[in-house]
């Protein structure tokens, strides 16, 4: 037998409706079925990844020419070969390891269990906060870049820059707050336009390097004098590439959106094969297009563009691909790849505000750590849109300024996402396997440092989340301590047997005891004393209620009863994550299937009452009696119909 445990709703005035109506639902999870309408063929999944992954296309060339001069061809291919031959295996392993979208944060809470387990996902969201944060701010930055210098607009924008990023900001928030979807439609069609577009621009640069083979000459040239030899140009290389780490921002948004990719309909639901196998086509294919574009943009760029036009001011600054569409292809076909640039990095902004809005629902409410209006999509879309104007101002729309923060974000993703998977390799027993994405974790580990050397304002940004995420989640986690925390009770047959037989007196009488050794000596003193104590009648049958403490990190839970008898004395025993609310929950369990009042008996608890405090918080045992009695009063306004609690001694 089971039953949701829901404690009562509070009516709501008209705004406070408005905000909470729209809930975040966790995305279909083990039973969901192959085939339902909101799967689609992999091919337009990729486009969907695609406008956040290509849309960088839009300012990392820029970013390249700026961080890296003449050397940002080597130091993108750093990059091509980190992402075909670390990052693209590594999320070959996530999307088998969560096939259901988790991605590499579930592997690590899995492997990291208990509490050191859920501060870590913290730490971690506070970054991933972090890189999709920034990916909407510089995202509606650089396409403020391409408004203003794009020649049919007005000079005097140039001065309004953070006003018209904060209008791009306003205008994603208010279509969220209306009510948002993504559309694989409109994905499949301005990926495709964008890609054709810059297919175009590459074709021209490289047109042009041909016609004018001095570029290549006076680009070479300026290799070869400031550097010297090739080992010299790996080098310096080696040190710019990880500011370009944002080329690689597009595998966690991928594996993220498993369940839209349509697998085969044979898939078992734990275990989707052709999910899994469909999912690691999609992310080959988006690191081929990216890599292809990632080399040709980054050469073109460094040759044919001036290296003073990438400074601040620069007619290339954060448009690196517009400068050479508009002086190769003239003004018409520059202003056609404007609006599709500003279009995509737009589009990219909704993509990452809906990966925001499934953060917070996906993990905090689950570990007690956020107030349930969380769950709503329109107070966290003010939420966030709060933080990105904020971060638009302090950093003035500047898109090289908030690289450093963006690149942040993406690699401590990636450095947890191989971490992840080199600790399921190694736990499986395939040490080569463990060793390879060992050195992969390294790699990812010297960017993410190297990226700090240069760019420090980074950490300290991710640092500013971690530390907010963290401090609001363990307050919100004491707040929410006395809820009722049972989500539903589940009872075994000799449970069962045990309720019924004890519903047949007037009332239902438990004894709460924390068992020792268990037996029938034990019991015999338990019950002796509680009938001492609180007065029970000789003729009262009685049950002795035992909660054991599993995992007293975790919030909401299932509670499994089981029955058991041990002499003649009936025991129920329970597993739960903190024993008050578990008592509370089963005696309103008790009461609503039964139409009797239970009445639990506790005995006094010694000690430090600050210390049982502390102890119920971290470890989810403490004074029982008036926590218990608390989280009833919480769940049940109603005194008449409330369980009573007895303490004795």
């Amino acid at each position: 037998m089971a039953r949701s445990m829901n404690p009562p709703k509070r009516r709501a005035g008209r705004l406070r409706s408005w905000l909470l109506e729209g809930q975040i639902v966790e995305p279909e999870g083990p039973q969901a079925r192959e085939g339902q309408p909101h799967q689609h063929p992999w091919w337009q999944v990729v486009c969907l990844t695609g406008v956040d992954y290509f849309s960088t296309l839009g300012y990392i060339p820029a970013i390249a020419g700026l961080v890296a001069g003449a050397l940002s061809p080597i130091a993108t291919l750093l990059i091509v070969l980190l992402t075909l031959f670390g990052a693209l295996p590594m999320y070959h392993r996530v999307a088998e390891e969560s096939p259901h979208g988790q991605g590499s944060i579930s592997m690590l809470e899995r492997l990291l269990s208990f509490w050191k387990g859920k501060l870590f996902v913290l730490v971690l969201l506070g970054f991933v906060a972090t890189g999709w944060l920034v990916t909407i701010t510089l995202s509606a930055a650089d396409a403020t870049a391409h408004i203003v210098e794009n020649p049919l607009v007005p000079e005097s924008f140039e001065d309004h820059r953070v006003a018209i990023t904060l209008v791009l900001l306003a205008l994603l928030g208010a279509v969220f707050l209306r009510g948002f979807k993504e559309a694989i439609g409109l994905a499949v069609l301005l990926v495709a336009a964008y890609l054709l577009l810059n297919l175009v621009v590459v074709a021209a640069g490289f047109y042009e390097i041909v016609v004018n083979p001095q570029t290549l000459n006076n680009w070479q040239s300026v290799l070869l004098t400031n550097y010297g030899s090739p080992l010299a140009m790996i080098s310096a290389s080696l040190v710019a590439f990880p500011l370009l780490a944002l080329g690689l921002s597009g595998f966690e948004t991928g594996v993220s959106m498993m369940p839209l990719v349509r697998g085969e309909p044979g898939d078992q639901p734990e275990r989707p094969v052709g999910r899994i196998r469909n999912t690691r086509k999609m992310l080959t294919t988006a690191a081929l297009i990216m890599s292809f574009y990632l080399l040709t943009t980054s050469f073109v760029t460094a040759v044919l563009i001036p290296q003073e036009e990438f400074q601040e001011g620069g007619e290339a600054n954060g448009r690196a691909l517009a400068y050479v569409a508009y002086e190769y292809l003239g003004d018409t076909f520059g202003t056609i790849y404007d609006l599709s640039t500003i279009t995509i990095l737009w589009f990219a902004g909704a993509s990452a505000m809906a990966g925001l809005l499934n953060i917070v629902p996906r993990y905090l409410p689950r570990y007690g750590m956020a107030p349930d209006w969380t769950r709503a999509i329109r107070p966290l879309v003010l939420v966030y849109s709060v933080i990105a104007f904020v971060i638009t101002i302090i950093f003035e729309a500047n898109v090289d300024a908030q690289a450093g923060a963006y690149a942040t974000g993406v690699l401590a993703m990636m450095t947890s996402g191989a971490f992840a998977v080199t600790l399921v390799s190694w736990r499986r027993g395939s040490e080569w396997t463990a060793y390879a994405f060992g050195l992969v974790t390294l790699v990812f580990a010297y960017a993410i440092v190297a990226n700090e050397i240069q760019r420090p304002d980074g950490i300290i940004i991710s640092l500013l989340f971690v530390g907010a995420i963290v401090t609001t989640s363990l307050i919100s986690r004491v707040q929410r301590s006395t809820e009722l925390r049972t989500e539903r009770v589940e009872l075994d047959e000799t449970a069962e047997r045990f309720i019924e037989e004890a519903a047949r007196g007037s009332d239902i009488h438990l004894v709460a005891n924390r068992r020792q050794t268990g037996d029938e000596r034990e019991y015999a003193e338990k019950e002796k004393e509680q009938r001492e104590d609180n007065h029970i009648p000789p003729d009262e049958q009685i049950l002795i209620l035992e909660v054991d403490v599993e995992d007293a990190s975790e919030f909401a839970d299932v509670l499994e009863v089981a029955g058991v008898e041990v002499g003649g004395y009936k025991v129920l025993r329970a597993k739960s994550s903190t024993v008050p609310n578990a008592i509370a929950a089963f005696l309103l369990y008790l009461r609503d299937t039964t139409g009797k009042k239970p009445h639990c008996y506790f005995g006094w608890t010694e000690g430090n009452p600050i210390i049982y405090l502390i102890r119920y918080i971290l470890f989810g045992e403490g004074d029982t009696a008036p926590v218990t009695r608390e989280v009833l009063r919480e769940a049940e306004p109603d005194p008449k119909r409330r369980p009573a609690i007895h303490v004795g001694g």
